[in-house]
């Protein structure tokens, strides 16, 4: 696949992210606009839940899905604020939740509230989407990636996702080697989302490669698939605009 063919595949499955600590009503309008004016629409925009509702003004109920974060990015709100956050970004016209999973509970082999943070989102969530992260990177070893993707699905995820990118650790192929192996014996549809340290085309050839591998080549699609980046885009674009008949070379005339 040339590097244009990979770029506008992976830019349909791009989650285009603003999570920075210092985010702006102006910056999430933004990210809108970019969402929808590049190349191609991307899959979904994910932002603060605070600003969820101007996304909805900007996006409207045209193709690019609305993401937000909740229990984000420690993961050690209790459930009842959790729920709280998620009932409020789903009111203000959230598609999709990103919930962070208790990880440090689970790999303490504390399970029953991390479950019940989990089940009773996607309880929320209804038929819209949960994501739930699992910040992989900061595990000790990948027999814990499996036994919290095995947890996150059964309390009923849609989507797991590595990491939340605010750890010195984010994704990793061996994570999602193993994440995807969990979701190929899962028995139901669930999608994952790399997220986290994912700036360059050949970072998302890799991640895709990956998936084609364990999943077949048909599998990776915006209801299955989804990266968790920001850098990422320019890359993309810059690969697509580079193969365009027209275009100019770059530091040319």
């Amino acid at each position: 696949m040339s590097d244009a063919d990979l770029a506008r595949r992976a830019l349909a499955l791009l989650d285009l992210t603003d999570l920075a600590d210092d985010a702006t009503e102006e910056g999430a309008r933004d990210l809108c606009h970019r969402a929808v004016s590049g190349p191609a629409p991307v899959a979904a925009v994910c932002l603060w839940p605070r600003f969820v509702a101007t996304a909805r003004t900007e996006l409207g109920d045209g193709p690019v899905r609305i993401a937000t974060v909740v229990n984000f990015p420690d993961g050690d709100t209790p459930i009842a604020p959790a729920m709280r956050e998620t009932e409020e970004a789903l009111a203000a016209g959230a598609d999709e939740i990103d919930l962070v999973l208790p990880w440090r509970a689970v790999l303490a082999g504390q399970t029953t509230a991390a479950t019940a943070m989990v089940r009773n989102v996607k309880s929320l969530c209804g038929e819209r989407r949960l994501k739930v992260i699992l910040e992989t990177g900061e595990y000790p070893n990948l027999d814990k990636v499996r036994t919290t993707s095995e947890l996150a699905i059964a309390a009923g995820a849609d989507f797991i996702k590595t990491s939340t990118g605010k750890t010195a650790n984010s994704a990793s192929i061996p994570a999602a080697r193993v994440m995807l192996n969990v979701i190929a014996e899962a028995g139901r549809p669930i999608g994952l989302k790399p997220s986290g340290g994912i700036r360059t085309l050949a970072d998302a050839r890799r991640y895709l490669d990956l998936a084609d591998a364990i999943m077949g080549e048909d599998w990776a699609t915006p209801t299955s698939f989804r990266f968790g980046a920001s850098g990422l885009y320019t890359a993309l674009v810059a690969a697509i605009e580079d193969a365009a008949p027209d275009a100019a070379p770059r530091g040319g005339y």
